[in-house]
C-alpha cells in the first residue's frame, strides 16, 4: 500500500532522534489497511516495538490485548486491526532514561490522511494520554477515562496507556477493570465477530 510505504520511508525526526540518549535512526511502525474494524489509537512504539517492527510487541502489548479480550492472532490481523499511534517512531529517551513523547510533526504530517484512507471504524480505542488528547482534546487521562461510557456509545473507549507504569494507577481506579473492560471486551467481540 502506497501510503504506509511513505510512512515507512519518513526520516522527518532522523536528526531529532539522533539528538537522544538513544541517538537512534528513524524506524517507522504502520501496521494499517483499509477494511479493519477496530483502530488502536496509541502514543508512539518504545524500544522494544522500535527493534521488532510490529506495534505493541512488548508488556504494555500483553496488557492491551488482555484488556481488549484478544489474541495475538486477532490483534496482529490487519483485515481487523489497524494500529495508528500519534507517532510511528519510538521517539527515544531522555537523559534520565525517560520517554520521549510522542513528536507532533508526526500526527500533524501523516493522522489525516491515515484516518482518510481507513475511513470510518466501528471502534477505536484511545490508548493513552497522547491520544485522548489529540481524539477527544481532553488533557486529563483520568478525567477522559472516568467519562468513558459517553465516548464509548459513540464507539471510542479511553483508555490509560497500559505500561507497567501505570500498575499503580489501575490498582486506585478499580472501576476500570470492574466496569469499563467488560463493556470494552464485549464491544471488541462484537466488532471483530462480524
Amino acid at each position: 500500500m502506497q501510503l504506509v510505504d511513505e510512512i515507512r520511508a519518513c526520516r522527518l525526526c532522523a536528526s531529532g532522534f539522533a539528538a537522544t540518549a538513544t541517538a537512534h535512526a528513524p524506524r517507522p511502525v504502520a501496521w494499517f489497511r483499509p477494511g479493519a474494524r477496530l483502530l488502536v489509537a496509541g502514543q508512539a512504539p518504545g524500544a522494544r516495538v522500535h527493534a521488532s517492527g510490529r506495534p505493541f510487541t512488548d508488556r504494555s502489548g500483553d496488557r492491551l490485548r488482555d484488556w481488549m479480550g484478544v489474541s495475538e492472532t486477532e490483534f496482529y490481523d490487519l483485515d481487523r486491526v489497524a494500529v495508528v499511534p500519534m507517532a510511528f517512531c519510538f521517539p527515544g529517551y531522555d537523559a534520565r532514561g525517560a520517554d520521549l513523547p510522542p513528536p507532533p510533526i508526526c500526527a500533524q504530517t501523516w493522522r489525516a490522511r491515515v484516518l482518510a484512507e481507513l475511513g470510518p471504524m466501528p471502534l477505536t480505542l484511545l490508548v493513552g494520554g497522547s491520544a485522548i488528547r489529540w481524539h477527544l482534546g481532553r488533557r486529563d487521562v483520568t478525567d477522559a477515562v472516568a467519562d468513558w461510557r459517553a465516548p464509548a456509545a459513540r464507539g471510542v473507549f479511553p483508555l490509560p496507556h497500559p505500561s507497567w507504569r501505570n500498575t499503580g494507577w489501575l490498582k486506585h481506579h478499580p472501576w476500570f477493570e470492574a466496569e469499563l473492560l467488560p463493556a470494552l471486551r464485549q464491544r471488541v467481540r462484537e466488532v471483530l465477530d462480524v
